[in-house]
């Protein structure tokens, strides 16, 4: 698995999304500056999380307009796998890769903790090691969070089986109190309609060690190895 790991100034989670990626395939991923406009030969690319360009505007908008994210547009729309965590996804979003936006939580507050999450769809690239409805726990680390889209675009994310993750309990139903920033329908994480492109809020490559209390994430990034070996 060829991987480019995209880094803004601001971003935070470069060299923990690279470590994950070791982990799952044993090769060693690739750091792309964010004034490149071209980007190497890879099966994925990942824009890790963080506060690219200070969230100025608006978190991802800066970086949305970035040159090296029209490149990864042009890569996703050939079918290279795009993986956004956190500021990736409102990154992705930004750049209409996904839709939808990525409000304020709904507490008006910064959430840091470990947050429990059911998988939705173990059918796609990103979560084949996952069994469907098994749930996960992964660290959050977020202010605007809160997934909103309208209803056509809700129902059709849910119609065409494109979420892949959401917010639930801790016994892993989803219900309102499952729900930690407030996202439509408890989304956490969905695809695009070529469903080789993922966003989510939640932190898989915190949780791929021991040492990081958990190792839930791991079967993300084993996912994409083994589809991408």
């Amino acid at each position: 698995m060829r991987a480019a790991v995209i880094v803004f100034p601001g971003t935070n989670r470069e060299k923990d999304i690279a470590e994950a990626l070791e982990r799952a395939s044993g090769k060693k991923a690739q750091f792309v500056w964010h004034g490149d406009s071209d980007l190497p030969d890879v099966d994925l690319i990942v824009v890790p999380g963080g506060f690219s360009y200070g969230d100025y505007l608006r978190c991802g908008a800066m970086a949305g307009n970035s040159p090296v994210m029209r490149a990864v547009k042009q890569k996703a729309d050939a079918g290279v796998r795009v993986l956004g965590v956190c500021n990736g996804f409102q990154i992705l979003t930004e750049t209409g890769l996904l839709p939808g936006v990525l409000m304020r939580n709904a507490q008006l507050k910064f959430i840091c903790k470990k947050a429990t999450l059911t998988v939705q769809n173990s059918d796609s690239d990103f979560s084949s090691a996952y069994s469907e409805g098994q749930r996960v726990v992964f660290p959050v680390a977020h202010n605007e969070g809160n997934y909103f889209a309208d209803d056509a675009t809700l129902d059709r994310l849910e119609g065409e089986d494109r979420v892949v993750f959401r917010y639930a309990d801790a016994d892993g139903t989803v219900n309102k109190a499952g729900n930690i920033n407030g996202s439509q329908r408890n989304i956490a994480g969905i695809l695009n309609e070529k469903r080789n492109v993922l966003g989510m809020m939640p932190h898989p490559e915190n949780a791929t060690d021991p040492a990081q209390g958990g190792t839930d994430g791991l079967g993300l990034f084993k996912s994409l190895a083994e589809v991408l070996q």
